[in-house]
């Protein structure tokens, strides 16, 4: 099992539509559940304690390190983060770990 863990920051000029944009990426990202091979769990966390640095945390759980590169080149997932993601980030880091 693989853990395929994604933050970002939302560019600055985007702060006043913020709210748009994480319910956005949330029922995107979310709405990929099912519809990848290899995906066991999808979960977008919208809503950062003050403490945080980062405004998203998106966490995948898959079956193994090809069903993550699957995911990763997916047509569905590449046009949700193209539309929803892409466009409104100044930072995404990721973290990719054997659970």
């Amino acid at each position: 099992m693989v853990k395929h863990i994604i933050l970002w920051q939302i560019k600055d000029e985007y702060a006043a539509n913020a709210e748009d944009i994480r319910a956005n990426a949330k029922r995107e990202l979310e709405g990929l559940a099912g519809k990848i091979p290899g995906m066991r769990d999808i979960t977008l966390r919208i809503a950062p304690l003050a403490t945080s640095n980062c405004d998203l945390m998106l966490e995948v759980t898959l079956d193994s390190e090809e069903a993550l590169l699957g995911y990763g080149s997916n047509p569905q997932h590449v046009a949700v983060a193209q539309t929803y993601l892409i466009p409104y980030m100044k930072l995404r880091v990721c973290f990719d770990y054997e659970a």
